[in-house]
């Protein structure tokens, strides 16, 4: 086992004897990753990959003949159970081989069909084994990253940047959301992605007054904002930015809008530091943003880690206090969001440190209006 694992594996153990657990059932895509290096991906929802049993002394990968292979080569110090009828079918002989009365379970993400049937399974065992809800055992390991960890988001950022800078040189007006969304697509694909942090986000005019609107045949309008959030995800880490342009000469409030949001987003960057709470962050920029009149428009949270998952723990928030750690990284993206003329956000990525912060995009300095 790679000492990375060996030591996150280690701190799993320790919680698992604090709580009392005899093993800690991990079916979160991510967590499986972080703890093994195991790669399955979930289709959907109601489909898994497969789950770690981490016990005090042994390591089981429970999973299904598509990524039996896959899983024995990839996590060559777990013992791979392929399962032929399903999990329900197989918990019962490896609870007992691994000697569990009570098995923890991710809560967030078992759902109630599979938790009945697991535990009705578990109850044919002697003696039977009690299934305890667990919250964020690995998140929480994971909310602080490695230089490794960094650096591969880093990674993917740049990536992700490139392919904006590209597809932007290219952008006219009379171009629909749904071409440029696709040219960032392309773009990132052709630059070697992995894949996507999230489908590309596209918004022009009144659209962009949305802050998750869906690409549209819209076209591009001179004069008119055009919001951009995408991101990267490069060796499992994902990037994320949004940026706002604007095609030509901006109309009104374009400049006054746009420099309320960057004067907020840089506000609270300079306020990150170690031992800052996401609340104290978060009101910095939205305090900036009502001082200028524009209060009621900034609805969504400042910002949220990223990592294996576009968004993770921590958040920064006017209603979830985290407290900042060295290590995390965070996304900083106010935004205004005006009815019927459109909206700005801009946002950046960020690794708290000790006494501040450092900033991983590129640091030259960005003009919103293109062809002008």
């Amino acid at each position: 086992m790679n000492a990375t694992h060996r030591s996150r594996i280690a701190k799993i153990r320790e919680k698992l004897a604090d709580l009392e657990l005899d093993a800690l059932m991990v079916s979160i895509q991510e967590n499986r990753y972080y703890l093994s290096g195991y790669t399955g991906e979930d289709a959907q929802f109601d489909e898994s990959a497969g789950v770690l049993l981490v016990s005090a002394s042994q390591l089981v990968l429970a999973t299904d003949s598509r990524f039996d292979l896959q899983a024995r080569a990839e996590a060559p110090d777990f013992e791979v159970v392929c399962y032929r009828k399903g999990l329900e079918k197989e918990l019962p002989a490896i609870a007992a081989n691994l000697d569990i009365r009570r098995l923890g379970f991710e809560s967030v993400r078992l759902s109630h069909k599979n938790h009945a049937a697991y535990a009705k399974a578990l109850q044919t065992v002697s003696p039977p084994v009690e299934l305890v809800p667990t919250e964020n055992l690995v998140e929480d390991l994971r909310k602080t990253k490695s230089e490794e960890e960094i650096q591969a988001t880093v990674d993917a950022l740049r990536l992700a940047e490139k392919a904006f800078s590209r597809v932007v040189a290219t952008i006219r007006p009379g171009m629909t959301e749904k071409q440029v969304a696709w040219d960032m697509e392309k773009a990132m694909r052709e630059l070697g992605a992995q894949g996507l942090s999230f489908p590309v986000i596209v918004a022009s005019g009144p659209n962009s007054a949305l802050p998750h609107a869906i690409p549209s045949d819209r076209r591009i309008v001179e004069g008119e904002p055009l919001l951009i959030d995408w991101g990267a995800r490069l060796n499992e880490y994902c990037s994320d930015t949004t940026r706002t342009l604007v095609v030509g000469k901006p109309k009104d409030p374009f400049q006054n809008v746009f420099d309320t949001v960057v004067e907020a987003r840089d506000r609270a960057i300079a306020a990150i530091r170690a031992g800052a709470s996401g609340t104290e962050v978060d009101k910095i920029a939205r305090d900036f943003i009502d001082k200028n009149g524009f209060g009621d428009k900034f609805g969504h949270g400042l910002g949220h880690g990223t990592g294996l998952a576009v968004h993770e723990a921590p958040r920064l928030s006017p209603i979830k206090d985290d407290l900042l750690e060295a290590g995390m990284i965070v996304t900083v993206e106010p935004g205004i969001y005006l009815p019927n003329w459109g909206g700005v956000r801009m946002e950046n990525q960020v690794v708290v440190i000790q006494d501040g912060v450092r900033v991983l995009n590129d640091p030259a300095p960005f003009n919103p209006c293109i062809g002008n």
